[in-house]
C-alpha cells in the first residue's frame, strides 16, 4: 500500500516539480504588447469559462494557496452566490518552509487569512504588479509576529512574498481589479501550507506548526462545506469563523458569547464524521512514518536547471511535495540529527525539527482532529457527531462584507451598501 501510494506522491511531485514561466504556451500574454498593465482584461478563455460556470464579470472573488503544492487558486462567486474555481496558478516562488510568517527576516511566507482592499493593490510595483497580502492581520498583530511588505507580485523571485510570473500575476490583478469594480468591498485571501484533508493532517501531524494548522483547518471547513468565504474574526488570539456573538471581538481580549448557525453545525457534524473515517485509515498508514518538510535550498535545487536562460533576479524554487518525503520517524530524527552535526536527544536539534519529531509520541497516540467552528491553539478531542441545542433566540451577526449584490460597474465605487440577508440563510432548505 505505502510503496503504491510513494509511486502515486513522486508523479505527483513530478507534475508540481516545476514553475511555469508561460501560463500555457497556447494562450500565453505577450507583455510587450501589453499596452496598459493595470487595465489589461482578463483573456477570452477564462471570460467564456466564467459564462459558462454562471459568473459575473465582476462578481467577488477568494483567492485561496496552498504552499505545499505550490498553487494559488482564483475562486469567483456565481450568480447564486456560491463560490467556484475558475483559475490556478503554479506558485514560481516562495521562501521558507511550511509554517506561517513569525518575525521579519525569517524568510517565511504568510498563512493565515487576509482581508484584501482596493489599497492593496501596487500598480506601481517593480516586480511588475503586486498585490500586499495585509500581513500582519489582527492574529498576527496579537500574537506578537511581525513583518512589512508581504506581496503576492511577479517576477519570480521571492523573500516572504508568493511570487508569480509576471503573467500569471497580470491575469491575477485584473480578476482583483475587476471584482472591485463590481462593488466588492474586501477580498478574501487565504493562505494554507497544504490541502486540509484527513490524509494531509496525518502526514504533517508531527509538526511543531500542527496547532496553528488545526486552527486554520476549521476555516478551510467552513469554506468546504458552504463554499462561501467564512466570516473571520479574532479574539483571545486565536481565529474564529462564521460566529454569531453578543458583543464586540477583540483580537487579545475574552471572546464574547459565541454561537455557531444551526444549519452550519448540521452540515459540519455530516462533513466531521466522514472526515473522522478518512483520518483513521490515514493513521493506520503513516502509524511509523512522518513527512520530511524540504527547505527553500532543497526545493530549489529540484528546479534549479529552470534557471537557465532567464535573468538571474528568476529564482523558482519549485514544491515542497517534489523535495520532500516520507520518511520513518526514527530516520528522520538521525537525518535531522546529522544535519545539525548534533546528537539526536540535543534540545538545539529537537526544537529545530520542522517536522516536530519531539512530539511524535504524544502525537501519534492523540485522536484525530475535526473542525472546531470557535478554533483554539490547543488540542481539542474529536467530538460526538450530534447536533448542538443552541438559544432560542440567536444574536444575528454583521453582514457578511463579501456578499455580492451587483451593482453597475460605473457606479459601484459610489453605490451605498444594501442590506443583505444574514450570511448563514443559504443552507436553509427553501432557497
Amino acid at each position: 500500500m505505502r510503496i503504491r501510494y510513494l509511486a502515486s506522491l513522486s508523479l505527483m511531485a513530478l507534475a508540481l516539480a516545476g514553475c511555469n514561466d508561460t501560463l500555457d504556451s497556447a494562450t500565453a500574454i505577450d507583455l510587450s504588447k501589453v499596452k496598459n498593465k493595470v487595465e489589461q482584461p482578463l483573456p477570452d478563455r477564462i471570460v467564456a469559462e466564467m459564462a459558462k460556470k454562471g459568473m459575473d464579470r465582476n462578481s467577488p472573488i477568494m483567492i485561496r494557496i496552498l504552499k505545499e503544492e505550490g498553487v494559488m487558486e482564483i475562486w469567483k462567486a456565481k450568480t447564486d452566490n456560491r463560490f467556484d474555481k475558475i483559475a490556478d496558478y503554479k506558485i514560481c516562488a516562495w521562501s521558507g518552509r511550511l509554517g506561517p510568517k513569525v518575525k521579519e527576516g525569517d524568510r517565511q511566507a504568510p498563512e493565515g487569512f487576509y482581508n484584501l482592499t482596493p489599497a492593496n493593490l501596487n500598480p506601481n510595483s517593480k516586480y511588475y504588479l503586486a498585490i500586499n497580502t495585509g500581513f500582519p492581520n489582527k492574529y498576527d498583530s496579537a500574537n506578537g509576529r511581525s513583518g512589512v511588505n508581504l506581496m503576492i507580485h511577479g517576477a519570480c523571485s521571492s523573500s516572504g512574498c508568493y511570487s508569480m510570473t509576471d503573467q500569471q500575476v497580470l491575469e491575477i490583478y485584473a480578476f482583483a481589479r475587476d471584482a472591485f469594480k463590481g462593488g466588492q468591498k474586501t477580498i478574501q485571501l487565504e493562505a494554507f501550507p497544504f490541502r486540509m484533508t484527513a490524509e494531509n493532517m496525518v502526514r504533517h501531524r508531527l509538526s511543531s506548526n500542527i496547532d496553528f494548522w488545526k486552527m486554520l483547518k476549521a476555516g478551510y471547513d467552513d469554506f468546504e462545506v458552504t463554499k462561501r468565504p467564512p466570516e473571520v474574526e479574532v479574539c483571545e488570539k486565536k481565529y474564529v469563523f462564521n460566529q454569531q456573538a453578543d458583543g464586540p471581538f477583540n483580537a487579545s481580549g475574552k471572546c464574547p458569547a459565541m454561537t455557531t448557525p444551526p444549519a452550519l453545525q448540521s452540515a459540519l457534524v455530516a462533513y466531521n464524521k466522514s472526515y473522522k473515517l478518512d483520518y483513521d485509515k490515514a493513521m493506520s498508514k503513516y502509524s511509523d512514518t512522518a513527512w520530511y518538510d524540504p527547505t527553500e535550498a532543497e526545493r530549489k535545487a529540484v528546479v534549479a536547471k529552470q534557471r537557465a536562460g532567464h535573468d538571474l533576479a528568476y529564482a523558482p524554487t519549485g514544491s515542497a511535495l517534489a523535495a520532500g518525503k516520507i520518511m520513518k520517524v526514527t530516520e528522520l530524527e538521525t537525518l535531522m540529527a546529522r544535519q545539525s552535526n548534533l546528537p539526536t536527544t540535543s534540545p538545539t536539534v529537537m526544537a529545530g525539527m520542522p517536522s516536530g519529531i519531539h512530539t511524535a509520541k504524544a502525537n501519534i497516540a492523540q485522536l484525530p482532529l475535526t473542525t472546531a467552528t470557535i478554533a483554539t491553539a490547543t488540542p481539542v478531542p474529536e467530538p460526538t457527531a450530534v447536533a448542538v441545542t443552541l438559544p432560542a433566540t440567536v444574536p444575528v451577526p454583521a453582514e457578511n462584507p463579501l456578499a455580492y449584490t451587483q451593482v453597475p460597474v460605473e457606479s459601484a465605487q459610489n453605490q451605498p451598501s444594501d442590506k443583505k440577508a444574514p450570511f448563514w440563510k443559504f443552507w436553509s432548505k427553501s432557497e
